[in-house]
Formats: structure tokens, C-alpha cells, sequence
């Protein structure tokens, strides 16, 4: 996780040139308000924008999480990750610090509605204008999984981003150990289009990396729930 987030911070995302989507102008779409950031409540989670320094724990927690290494950077956990550093916490607290700043991507804290704790974030990035679409990520730390957290976060943030930003596609990439990760993300909806064999080396096998999407007439006609919303049990006569 964290080095991902790394490459994240030190790289720059050049502007979609111009010509394509489609042979339309990019002025054919209205800029999405990113720079509002906005706090969106579900039954188990809330997502809202980063407090510091209360956040900081979660945060810090999810950096250097083993598990999320696992399967965000491939990591196999058999060599000691180094310590958290005085610059790591520095370029920690610089970037998320400064996320209510952008205005071009959405990072948002995903709060245990239980708690009221930080338990992870979830972001939209890489915005392209001309095809009006966000890149995908999600990272939660122990104490916010498997109880149905992220699934809820993702449909929350993927709600949000074709309902009021006006997106048209919502992609991201998923490397094929990730069970947790792909059960989510189909449950949500979003559609396998293309996979990069044994493009990972984890441990002594060969890991896919898969490449999922979600579109915006896709989650019309959906909202999220591809299978269909549960029945709620009825009230016992």
C-alpha cells in the first residue's frame, strides 16, 4: 500500500489530449465539482473528507499494513518491511493534508459507523475530462473488514461519482489473489474487461492482474446491485 501510494505521490498525470472521446470536445462535458468534498452516510459506514490528527492512526496503520501490501503491491510478507520513518511520516502528512485541496480526484476517509473510527479511504483519481472518467482505489485496515464496509463504501463513492459528478466510467486494476477485493467489486458490479497474465511474481507462483469497469448506464440501471437489492426479513406476525 504504501508503496503504491509513493509512486502516487512523486508521479504526474498529464491531461487527456485533445481529439479524442469520441471525436466531441472536451468542453462538451461539464468540469465535475472535485473541489467540493462531500460527506456521504450510509447504514455502515460515513464517508467524509480526512481529520488531522485524528485520522492520523488509521492512517498510518493503513501504510504499513502487511495485508494490504499483500495485495495492493504483491508483497508476500517473507522479507521485514523497513520502519515508518521521519520522512515517511512527513510526505504522509503532506498528502493528506492537502486532499481537500485537489480538484481534479475525490479522497475520502471511510469512517466505522459502529465506532465512529477511521477504518480506511477510498479514492477516485486520474480524472480523464475527455472521457469522462476516475480511476478506483480502496484500502481498509483490520478493523474494517469483512463485515461489509467496503462494499457499502464502494457503492457510496461509485454513487456519488455517476449521480453527481457525472461520470462516465469507473475503472480500476485488481490483482487476481485478491479474493476479497474481486468478490466486492463484482458484488458492486463492476465487469472484468481485460486480464494481464502472470504479470505478478508473488512468492513462488504467477499472480493475473485484472482490469475490472463499471459504466454509467450499467449502475442507472443497477445502483450497485447487479444481483438485486435483498429482500428485508418480514416482521414476525
Amino acid at each position: 500500500m504504501f508503496t503504491n501510494l509513493c509512486r502516487e505521490w512523486s508521479e504526474k498525470v498529464l491531461p487527456h489530449p485533445p481529439g479524442l472521446a469520441h471525436n466531441r470536445a472536451m468542453t462538451d462535458f461539464p468540469q465535475p465539482d472535485f473541489a467540493t468534498k462531500p460527506t456521504l452516510v450510509g447504514g455502515l459506514v460515513t464517508l467524509r473528507p480526512f481529520r488531522l490528527p485524528t485520522d492520523l492512526p488509521a492512517i498510518r496503520a493503513l501504510l504499513t499494513d502487511v495485508e494490504a501490501a499483500r495485495y495492493t503491491e504483491g508483497d508476500p510478507g517473507t522479507t521485514p518491511r523497513p520502519p515508518w520513518s521521519e520522512e515517511d511520516e512527513r510526505r504522509m502528512l503532506a498528502w493528506y493534508g492537502t486532499r481537500h485541496e485537489q480538484d481534479d480526484r475525490l479522497d475520502l476517509a471511510v469512517v466505522d459507523a459502529a465506532t465512529g473510527d477511521c477504518v480506511g479511504e477510498v479514492v477516485l483519481n486520474r480524472w480523464d475530462r475527455g472521457n469522462r472518467s476516475c480511476s478506483f482505489r480502496i484500502g481498509l485496515i483490520a478493523a474494517g473488514r469483512d463485515r461489509g464496509l467496503g462494499t457499502e463504501a464502494l457503492r457510496l463513492i461509485a454513487g456519488h461519482g455517476f449521480e453527481q459528478l457525472g461520470l462516465h466510467r469507473i475503472s480500476l486494476s485488481v490483482y487476481g489473489h485478491n479474493d476479497r477485493g474481486l468478490r466486492c467489486y463484482r458484488k458492486v458490479g463492476f465487469v472484468l474487461e481485460g486480464t494481464r497474465r502472470e504479470a505478478l511474481r508473488y512468492g513462488d507462483r504467477w499472480v493475473d492482474d485484472l482490469d475490472m469497469a463499471i459504466l454509467d448506464h450499467e449502475w442507472e440501471r443497477h445502483r450497485g446491485y447487479p444481483a438485486g437489492r435483498p429482500v428485508p426479513p418480514s416482521d414476525p406476525a
